[in-house]
């Protein structure tokens, strides 16, 4: 079996983990989210690279693991190049998914297409050549923020969603101008999406998750064949109630007892 591990900030990367165990039972994840320093669009570049470096120095130190996948936009566009540069194994991040959604807008829409991210994704130079070279014909319309990460978060920890907060971040979108595609610019954003319907009944709504399933079934060794499959285990990086809370959220999807990396 390949030993797969998941990271983001918190558990947006659950909307990945969803697609790539899906397509690829039977073997070992792990997944591991730096509560400590949630949310990672709040963190400067340099912070958070030299975080997410230092915890990639600790956990691979102590864990076998085959394939990483940055489940988070936000890390993805600033930390790859270094984590590549410092592991010996796959790395895989996660980008907006601009080109099916302006391919999907060009077909079936009316050229309209929102990204739904957070600022330090919509920010990103890597974001606005994606745009350019993907959808430059059309109209795109950003939102940066990162409300829906914590709404997200609050949400799976057993919290209610505040329709008109969410309303409220979405109100650019919901004048004369409105679009037909959004793209779910951030992991977190796909576990809101039956709230996002609400605000956006007649909207696609488009991520990230099957393209990284099927790049990391691409990086798979031949050898690495699925097996019986054993119980995912969950890290966080600091014991709070939340993460407790969060942990029963992450046992409904096959994960086992939550675990610090820093005890």
């Amino acid at each position: 079996m390949a030993s797969i591990l998941l990271f983001d900030s918190g558990m947006g990367g659950l909307s990945i983990y969803r697609e790539v165990q899906r397509a690829l039972p039977g073997h070992q994840y792990l997944y591991l989210f730096d509560n400590a320093c949630f949310p990672y669009g709040e963190l400067s570049e340099q912070r958070l690279v030299s975080r997410v470096v230092e915890l990639f120095d600790t956990f691979v130190s102590r864990y076998p693991v085959d394939i990483v996948v940055i489940a988070c936009n936000t890390a993805s566009t600033y930390v790859l190049p270094a984590l590549r540069q410092r592991l010996q194994i796959p790395v895989v991040g996660v980008v907006p998914a601009i080109k099916p959604a302006a391919e999907h807008s060009r077909a079936y829409g009316h050229g309209r297409v929102g990204l739904l991210a957070t600022p330090g994704t919509v920010s990103r130079q890597y974001t606005a050549d994606l745009i350019r070279n993907f959808a430059a014909d059309l109209d795109v319309s950003a939102i940066g923020t990162t409300e829906l990460v914590k709404m997200a978060e609050d949400k799976l920890s057993g919290q209610g969603v505040d329709r008109q907060r969410l309303g409220r971040v979405l109100a650019p979108w919901l004048g004369v101008w409105r679009p037909d595609t959004v793209v779910l610019g951030c992991t977190h954003f796909p576990l809101l999406a039956e709230e996002l319907r609400l605000w956006l009944p007649d909207t696609r709504l488009i991520d990230s998750g099957e393209a990284i399933a099927r790049r990391v079934a691409s990086l798979l060794s031949p050898e690495a064949l699925p097996g019986q499959g054993e119980r995912a285990r969950l890290f966080c990086t600091e014991w709070t109630t939340k993460a407790r809370l969060q942990a029963a959220a992450f046992a409904k999807e096959g994960f086992g007892e939550l675990q610090c990396l820093f005890p």
